[in-house]
């Protein structure tokens, strides 16, 4: 019987995180980043990193017989279900001050 899990994914210009919980959430059972499978630190968000550190959990899940995401099926993993959860701006940005030169 396989166990079921959260995969959270981070990812921005800069680096990726991956990190598995129980379903709940509440439970930490693997967790990496870019920074412990790349040694240049400017490669840290690149898509071979992205790719390692998912291969590193998947690894690390398959010692826990749990399920994962789509990304890291190639390692023969499960997919139970994918939900986007980024959050939405709701106003957008501050509006630039208006310029107040002198008058002439």
């Amino acid at each position: 019987m396989s166990k079921k899990g959260i995969i959270h994914i981070y990812a921005s210009h800069n680096n990726t995180m991956i990190l598995l919980t129980d379903i709940t959430g509440a439970e930490t059972i693997a967790k990496c980043s870019g920074g412990e499978v790349i040694k240049a630190q400017h490669k840290e968000g690149s898509p071979y990193a992205a790719m390692k550190i998912a291969e590193t959990i998947a690894e690390k899940a398959r010692e826990r017989n749990m399920a994962a995401i789509k990304s890291l099926t190639r390692a023969g993993l499960r997919i139970v279900t994918i939900e986007n959860v980024t959050p939405v701006p709701h106003n957008g940005c501050r509006k630039k001050k208006k310029f107040r030169g002198k008058k002439k």
